[in-house]
């Protein structure tokens, strides 16, 4: 499964086109979401239950829309993404990165489609996540050159910038999160330059549900009893290590390079 949010002529166009060629190639079903063309509401509203809410005085979005998925009573846009995304063995989201972040049509998406129930709970997160046997990939664009995302670079280090997106949706829901595929400031740069960030995609495609995701804490590394802190002998094992352990789990120390970047680290 595809997920584009991005205008048709755009260098993110080219990119998940690439991605449809070469998967279909592969032997793979695709299926693509493209936001724009399918004018995906963005805001998530009581509008996305179907009939009345429980509580429509004091309507609270989480609840209501896990009782209405219960039901089968979400709208119909929402239900049709859950189904791919029930299908999808991996799905990829393409986007050019607004803000340090997601365009609102693609936020508005991971709002409505990843509900309460459907996505997670309280006792399905994680690394015990719903989602645990999927793969995901963040593929985008970006305005500045990788230099300016740097540990030293006016944008600060893209790790952090990715922490939120990869850590605080995809890998909450318990998806196994794949190292993200950057395009730098493609339109600052040459076409061949372009044409090369493509075939590197190309070329990485193929092994794409082969590959290992990225490092995260497990859910069995924190005490539950004590607001979910880390054990004192997760503490102790790491307490003469350069690094921490993740970029948000940091322990106080240096963030580990690249950890949401490449995997293994």
């Amino acid at each position: 499964m595809i997920t584009f949010s991005n205008l048709s002529g755009s260098f993110s166009a080219a990119a998940k086109d690439a991605a449809v060629e070469v998967l279909t190639a592969q032997g793979c079903t695709v299926e693509v979401s493209d936001l724009y063309a399918m004018k995906f509401k963005a805001t998530a509203t009581a509008e996305d239950i179907t009939g009345e809410p429980k509580n429509a005085e004091h309507f609270r979005y989480a609840e209501e829309t896990k009782l209405a998925w219960e039901e089968g009573k979400l709208s119909a846009d929402i239900t049709e993404e859950q189904r791919k995304v029930t299908e999808a063995d991996l799905i990829i989201f393409q986007f050019p990165m607004y803000w340090f972040s997601l365009p609102a049509i693609l936020k508005g998406w991971f709002d409505r489609v990843l509900t309460l129930g459907f996505a997670y709970s309280h006792d399905k997160r994680y690394s015990h996540g719903i989602f645990k046997d999927k793969k995901t990939v963040l593929s985008f664009t970006t305005g500045s050159h990788e230099s300016m995302f740097s540990a030293t670079g006016i944008n600060g280090d893209m790790n952090v910038t990715l922490w939120p997106l990869q850590n605080g949706i995809l890998h909450y829901c318990g998806f196994q999160v794949l190292a993200p595929q950057i395009f730098w400031a493609p339109s600052h740069v040459a076409s061949q330059a372009r044409s090369t960030m493509l075939e590197e995609w190309r070329k990485r495609l193929p092994g794409l549900l082969g590959e290992e995701p990225l490092t995260f804490t497990p859910m069995d590394c924190f005490d539950v009893e004590k607001g979910f802190q880390l054990k004192p002998e997760v503490h102790e094992k790491n307490a003469t290590k350069e690094f921490g352990l993740t970029v948000g789990i940091h322990l106080g120390k240096r963030l580990p390079p690249n950890n949401q970047m490449k995997c293994g680290v």
